[in-house]
């Protein structure tokens, strides 16, 4: 039986694996002579790789899990300190520091350890047996990476071309906050319903008319920063494909896994019949 390691110690052990996943994806960056969105995807597939290695080295696949809000503060950040830029840049890193922070935040709070996988790997175990490494690095490593690398791209170009800013990609930024808020808002909701263990489906606040109000909010606040950094730099435009990356990550792979784990529960049917996927509009009872 492994031995269980303290969350505390936990703590410290995924910090110093991320310090060196920072570090190795930083000196990847320095020394690959390439254009920029060349060494910087080659260095966050560098510190994915640490990562993966130390999920194998600890059986856990959750050693991943901070590297989605991780990953877009080191490398906004890193940019920001190094390249001159404008308000809209600005305006950028300070959306995405709100979003990563909050969401790590919320990650730090429900994690419980390193002897705790998420039951989504646990389940992929199960399905795939022998397959599962590769599934492990492809589909729970390296695929979510090229799918965050996509969506943070947009504001790093803004520091890199450094153009003004303008009303649209306020306004763009600013739904992104409020794409967080509703994040925030969610999760706080559902770990509420979760401490009273009443069990069923959770029908209040956010998630009384959608099923993934949090999903949603990821997706919008992705589609803001892209917006956004379009908006001033419109010859960019195919930047949105990480926009598109993630919206159909969500849609053709978390959802669905998520759907069908609560399917288990008694009623699921019925709940989704009358609950919306996404957005928070009322549907016709049925």
């Amino acid at each position: 039986m492994k031995k269980e390691i303290p969350r505390s110690w936990s703590y410290v052990i995924l910090a110093a694996v991320y310090l060196l996943a920072g570090g190795a994806g930083v000196g990847l960056y320095v020394l690959l002579p390439l254009p920029m969105w060349a060494a910087l995807l080659l260095a966050d597939v560098g510190a994915t790789v640490v990562t993966f290695a130390f999920s194998l080295i600890f059986g856990n696949a959750s050693v991943y899990d901070p590297y989605w809000s991780v990953q877009p503060i080191v490398i906004l950040v890193g940019f920001a300190i190094f390249f001159p830029a404008t308000a809209a840049a600005y305006f950028a890193l300070a959306t995405v520091l709100v979003w990563g922070v909050r969401l790590t935040a919320n990650w730090a709070y429900t994690f419980h350890g390193l002897a705790y996988q998420d039951w989504r790997y646990t389940m992929l175990h199960e399905k795939t047996g022998k397959w599962y490494p590769i599934i492990n690095f492809v589909g729970i490593h390296l695929v979510p990476t090229l799918v965050v690398y996509g969506c943070v791209l947009p504001a790093v170009y803004l520091f890199t071309e450094a153009p003004a800013w303008n009303a649209g990609s306020i306004v763009f930024f600013a739904v992104s906050l409020v794409a967080v808020a509703l994040q925030g808002t969610a999760d706080c909701q559902m770990h509420a319903f979760r401490k009273r263990k009443t069990g069923g489906f959770i029908r209040n606040g956010v998630w009384k008319y959608s099923r993934h109000p949090n999903y949603l909010g990821e997706i919008v606040m992705w589609w803001g920063i892209g917006l956004g950094a379009i908006c001033v730099m419109p010859q960019n435009w195919w930047l949105l494909a990480g926009a598109v990356a993630n919206t159909c990550l969500f849609l053709f792979v978390s959802i669905p896994m998520a759907d069908k784990h609560q399917s288990r529960k008694e009623g699921f049917e019925a709940y989704k019949r009358n609950t919306r996927m996404l957005l928070p509009i009322p549907k016709k009872q049925r």
